[in-house]
């Protein structure tokens, strides 16, 4: 279910909806603003990314015109940026440039700092991550022991999807399979990238 948008909003977002179809690209935010008289430019990019954080747009920061309409008003695309390895920590993954996964907004609350990866390996069976299905993950550095995180673990051993378990100087990367043995290493040496918060399992 879609959160009800203010009046602004939905004048907005008509606005959006009518320019597009006269036009066949988005407004800019100043047209918004004339267009619905709006005379402040931080008011429309506010309200901007407030119809994106409901899933009824889609921003793209930095570029001129960055905004598309969502397809399905509550849902968002988060892009697919590579690999993860779940055995072996990876030192680098391909970036699938053109690849987007969708996801409702009861999963995802900030769609800018989300993105997913596809797992690689099998380290992590035991809690139902295998090999080829997507994870999605958060930007975040810290993590409670026993998040599930991607850790990096510097350019030569690259990232791994793990527990996360900080035992005094040292921090225990915990796989989920017996057939993996855990990664210890010193603190300084794991910088934790982002969290999970959602597997999406492969279809066999």
């Amino acid at each position: 279910m879609t959160q009800e948008l203010t009046e602004r909003q939905s004048k907005i977002l008509d606005f959006i909806k009518e320019y597009v179809l006269d036009n066949g690209y988005p407004p800019s935010i100043r047209e918004i603003g004339k267009g619905v008289g709006i005379s402040s430019t931080s008011v429309v990019k506010y309200n901007l990314e407030k119809l994106a954080q409901l899933g009824y747009i889609i921003l793209s920061g930095g570029i001129a015109r960055g905004l598309r309409l969502a397809s399905r008003p509550g849902i968002v695309e988060v892009p697919l940026l590579g690999y993860i390895r779940a055995s072996e920590p990876l030192p680098s993954y391909d970036t699938f440039s053109d690849e987007m996964v969708e996801l409702t907004m009861d999963i995802v609350k900030e769609p800018e700092m989300v993105y997913a990866l596809r797992v690689q390996g099998n380290s992590m069976q035991d809690v139902s991550i295998n090999d080829g299905d997507l994870v999605v993950l958060k930007y975040q550095h810290t993590a409670e022991p026993g998040d599930l995180v991607a850790a990096w673990l510097g350019p030569e051993r690259g990232l791994t999807l793990k527990r996360f378990y900080p035992e005094g100087e040292y921090v225990r990367l915990q796989p989920e399979n017996e057939a993996y043995k855990p990664i210890i290493v010193p603190g300084e040496e794991v910088e934790v990238q982002v969290k999970v918060i959602a597997v999406i399992r492969r279809l066999e």
